[in-house]
């Protein structure tokens, strides 16, 4: 895609203005990074290089039924709209290309795809890729300085990336303008959560701001730890009224989830390791960069920045967005 096939390790490329070096196959942008982006692209390296904590079976079943039930509303074989022949798609912070290869799966072989990362991570998803026999462009790049100067891809899929940048906004409509006309934008942000939660967060990834990444590793497996005692509990709590000073529904709740989403994430399934219980609470406390959204503030971007919304589907932890590029 980028004429870098003639270039050896060590050569360097200028794009759109922008210096790449090849390394390892992959074109890798020479830029200067914000210092809370620089951080969030050394944490997600570290995070992605630890294999063994994601690639389980039962890690990623349950990641493929969560893609399937957000984008296509359950129904697997609907990915067929979006992945047709030499389709485009832009895979905007592909991490180590988990979440492609298990929502677009055997249709990645007759698209092109391209993944595009802050950190290297992208050597990750090389691997991952060239395991599967699955032809695919990896490049190392800020995701608001790609190299490309009009509308490019039939697809963007960001899943859970947008908000690991320095403004979801701005990088939300930068994207928007690499789309083509009645092309789609998938992606997933992290919505706002209740104010003791929030304040706990951001604390946290105060508190883990000094460390290293494999300090700040072993500093979250107490957490871990206590979402797997939270959770082994099995036990029931009633709200009986809103509390709404605290952000808290009426309602049923399961114990360890009631805590998880008002107090604290300690992230608890009860077929996961400690390490895969833990890999999700350092995705989640560890990027300094990490805004959480409204429904409202998304809905807004969207329309400025001419994309349609098809399907906003709310949750608790996020907000995943079906839109169409507007003609």
């Amino acid at each position: 895609m980028f004429g870098a096939d003639s270039l050896a390790d060590g050569d360097d490329i200028e794009l759109n203005g922008i210096v790449y070096t090849k390394h390892r196959g992959i074109l890798r942008q020479q830029s200067i990074l914000s210092k809370n982006q620089t951080q969030t692209e050394k944490a997600f390296g570290f995070k992605w290089k630890k294999r063994d904590t994601y690639e389980s079976e039962s890690v990623k079943a349950a990641a493929k039924n969560w893609l399937i039930e957000r984008y296509l509303s359950g129904k697997e074989d609907s990915i067929k709209k979006y992945c047709f022949k030499d389709a485009k798609i832009l895979d905007a912070g592909c991490g180590s290309g988990v979440s492609s290869l298990l929502l677009f799966g055997k249709y990645l072989e007759k698209v092109k795809y391209l993944g595009v990362d802050i950190s290297d991570a992208v050597d990750v998803a090389q691997d991952r890729f060239n395991e599967e026999n699955i032809g695919a462009e990896f490049i190392q790049a800020d995701l608001n300085n790609l190299p490309f100067t009009r509308p490019e891809f039939d697809l963007i899929f960001s899943e859970g990336v947008l908000h690991h940048t320095d403004t979801t906004e701005e990088t939300l409509k930068y994207l928007a303008t690499l789309l083509k006309n009645d092309s789609y934008f998938l992606f997933y942000v992290y919505r706002k959560k209740a104010p003791i939660r929030e304040f706990s967060d951001d604390y946290i990834r105060d508190q883990l701001s000094g460390l290293s990444d494999a300090e700040a590793w072993d500093a979250l497996l107490p957490i871990s730890m206590l979402g797997g005692e939270l959770g082994k509990l099995n036990a029931t709590l009633q709200v009986s009224e809103n509390i709404p000073i605290l952000g808290i529904p009426s309602g049923s709740y399961d114990l360890q989830r009631f805590f998880y989403w008002f107090f604290m994430k300690a992230y608890f399934r009860p077929e996961l390791s400690l390490d895969e219980m833990n890999h999700c609470n350092f995705d989640w406390y560890r990027p300094m960069n990490c805004h959480r959204h409204t429904e409202e503030e998304i809905q807004k971007w969207c329309n400025e920045a001419d994309l349609r919304i098809e399907r906003m589907k709310i949750e608790e932890a996020g907000i995943t967005v079906i839109a169409q590029k507007m003609s």
